[in-house]
């Protein structure tokens, strides 16, 4: 279960790493080298008042640092770094997943599947090497994250290059805030209903069977670490195509409810007065929902970085 555990953690669009590679000799040879631009970076100003704001990966490779100077000035000048949740807090999260991604007592997912996504299911996890004893007792949501993260670490994409990682290595002497917590996000999950769940992971395991999922995926990451302005949005408007249950999902609950409590929350940092920086979910900066847009629109200064 604790592998289990480690690899839900690297939720791409979603949840943190719970560990990350404090000595990674990766990250320290690629420190010395020169970087283009990465991700995307706010500042947002209220008075005097400073908050940088940065778009983030949860997945990555080496070759992605370090990040932009102009980034690393800013965590520099920063009083404190302000994640989406405090990564560091493993017993909060198998807290959480114990009570909004578990079956109680002896349940187990295949009684809440029909034959066809049970079928389906069993051919991913055999193509992920995972036995379906391993995961019996995870909700379908989770199941179908987990399969997600999977895939993405088999491409390349390891959780200990994620930028969430990196910036708390390069400030492990500022305090940490954090925006959600990890019983607030997977709460957001378990609200859908058991039908909703099946097929929700019916959803996911056609599109990494498709490789329609590791398409977005790898579109995302690529336009991340370009700084390509054009392709972010091509990748936030692919992301919430169609008519899906998950791409609604996502549009709805994971962008629009969460983007407006962050804006709030990013508020009450200007006012405090600390130089705050926060580094959320790429996806959360995009389209006109985004957390600039709507900082904007409460009046502060916003500035794109680049």
């Amino acid at each position: 279960m604790k592998r289990i555990i480690v690899l839900l953690s690297v939720i791409a669009s979603l949840f943190l790493p719970l560990t990350y590679g404090e000595n990674n000799a990766g990250l320290a040879a690629a420190q010395a080298k020169f970087t283009s631009k990465r991700g995307t970076l706010y500042r947002i100003r209220h008075h005097s008042n400073t908050v940088w704001l940065f778009g983030t990966i949860h997945v990555g490779r080496a070759d992605f640092f370090p990040l932009p100077s102009e980034a690393m000035q800013a965590l520099a000048q920063a009083d404190q770094l302000v994640l989406e949740l405090d990564v560091r807090d493993e017993n909060s999260f198998q807290a959480a997943l114990q009570k909004y991604g578990m079956y109680a007592d002896d349940d187990t997912i295949d009684r809440h599947l029909s034959p066809d996504t049970l079928k389906a299911l069993h051919t991913e996890l055999n193509r992920a090497g995972i036995p379906l004893e391993q995961i019996a007792r995870l909700k379908p949501w989770v199941v179908a994250n987990l399969l997600v993260a999977q895939q993405l670490e088999r491409a390349g994409y390891d959780r200990r290059y994620s930028i969430e990682a990196f910036l708390l290595t390069q400030a492990a002497n500022k305090p940490l805030q954090e925006l959600e917590s990890a019983e607030y996000q997977m709460s957001l999950f378990d609200g859908m209903r058991a039908a909703e769940q099946e097929q929700y992971l019916r959803e996911q395991l056609a599109g990494l069977s498709s490789g329609d999922a590791l398409r977005q995926s790898r579109a995302l990451i690529d336009a991340w670490a370009d700084a390509n302005d054009a392709a972010l949005e091509r990748a936030l408007r692919d992301s919430l195509a169609g008519d899906s249950l998950s791409s609604g999902f996502m549009q709805h609950v994971l962008l629009e409810q969460r983007n407006p409590q962050m804006t709030a929350k990013i508020a009450t940092l200007l006012a405090e007065g600390e130089k705050s920086f926060v580094a959320v979910g790429l996806l959360h900066l995009l389209g006109k929902n985004g957390l600039p847009a709507l900082l904007q629109q409460r009046g502060y200064e916003v500035v794109k970085v680049y």
